[in-house]
This record gives C-alpha cells, structure tokens and sequence, in this order.
C-alpha cells in the first residue's frame, strides 16, 4: 500500500532506467542529475489533491499537460483523470510504475 503523502511532489520521467515493463520517475528535489535528454515527461502530485505536469512539445521544449485531480485506489494505482498507473514501488527518490 502506498501512502498518499509519500507520491506528493514532482517526478520527472528517468527513461533511461525503464524496463520492460516498468517506467521509472524519479523526486525531483532528490537532486538526481539526469542524463541530457530531448525531453522528459514530469508530473506534479500537489498535496490539496491537485495535478499538472509536462511533456516535450513539438521542439523538445516543456509544455504543461492537462491537471486535475489525483488520487490512490486498490493501495497502489496512481489515477490522474482517465490515466491509471499502477505503482510497482514507491521507495525512496523512485517511483516505478507497470507500463501499460
């Protein structure tokens, strides 16, 4: 079971540590040094229960995306809107999630 308080902040996407069947995000106050990137998806958890976050646009340039509000379901499905992720581990500066 995940707790609410331990997803609240902002995860930037880490495509270079996904898997197979995984995609790792990782807390951006953590200080983890990203590789460069063209792009990277981020998303920001608010503790009010509020979301947004971005994505690469068309000239790799951060563009915010569409928020709403965000929840926990079942223990460990992170639902943003219509987008359900279900969280593989929440430990330390690391959120996985099962890619769909």
């Amino acid at each position: 079971m995940v707790e609410r308080e331990r997803l609240e902040g902002r995860w930037v996407h880490s495509h270079e540590e996904d898997t197979d069947d995984e995609m790792v995000f990782r807390s951006d106050s953590s200080g983890y040094q990203f590789p460069r990137s063209r792009g990277r998806e981020a998303l920001e958890l608010n503790a009010d229960g509020s979301y947004g976050g971005t994505a690469p646009g068309p000239v790799d340039k951060p563009e915010a995306t569409a928020g709403g509000e965000w929840t926990i379901e079942d223990g460990n499905k992170l639902v943003l809107g219509d987008r359900v992720l279900e969280i593989t581990a929440a430990e330390g500066d690391v959120l996985r999630v099962r890619k769909r």
